[in-house]
């Protein structure tokens, strides 16, 4: 394994399919996940430094949420059902998880390794937070798309998702939500 291959490896989660148990209109790639989720997660720290008095690290934020997947370019994207279906499967993927991500971290020069281990790892329960909400509001607006789109294959996922979001009773996330989340359902010449 080479100690200079962690670039070229993160640059093929363009190869891997998010939403394999679904009908899509719009097949999305790991890669774009990763971006997205990173835009809606900077977006609730910001929302949260500047109306709700928070201290978050956005930039910082942003950069957890570009690698909060990245062992999926290994492990592949697991289906939730399947994912979270027991205690013992979850159990097990988080621990390939985990190895996913110490081998993604080993084709690093040693220098750089801490850094991104931080990206990877979110210590902050806050930061992870954030991050955890971003990924549930990108598939969410992934379910809008797909819903927009005339497939009703999403449905039942929009609903789940919408519950989820809603648990994590923060203030930016109800007001990202609220303000921008509509606007998803517009098209371009009305935004």
């Amino acid at each position: 394994m080479s100690k200079n291959g962690f670039y070229a490896f993160v640059h093929r989660m363009k190869y891997i399919t998010r939403w394999g148990l679904m009908r899509n209109t719009s097949y999305e790639n790991l890669k774009e996940h990763s971006f997205d989720v990173a835009v809606v997660a900077h977006g609730l720290a910001l929302i949260g430094n500047r109306y709700y008095s928070k201290n978050y690290n956005a930039d910082r934020i942003a950069m957890c949420a570009l690698f909060h997947d990245a062992n999926e370019a290994i492990t592949g994207d697991m289906p939730t059902p399947v994912k979270y279906g027991n205690p013992e499967i979850m159990k097990a993927y988080k621990a390939l998880e985990s190895e996913a991500k110490k081998r993604i971290l080993c084709m690093l020069p040693d220098e750089l390794t801490d850094a991104y281990h931080d990206y990877m790892y979110i210590k902050d329960s806050e930061e992870k937070m954030i991050v955890k909400a971003a990924d549930k509001i990108s598939a969410y607006i992934k379910c809008l798309e797909e819903e927009r789109a005339g497939n009703d294959d999403f449905a039942t996922a929009k609903q789940t998702l919408k519950k989820a979001i809603d648990r994590f009773e923060l203030e930016e996330v109800e007001h990202f939500m609220r303000e921008f989340i509509p606007v998803y359902g517009m098209n371009v010449d009305e935004c």
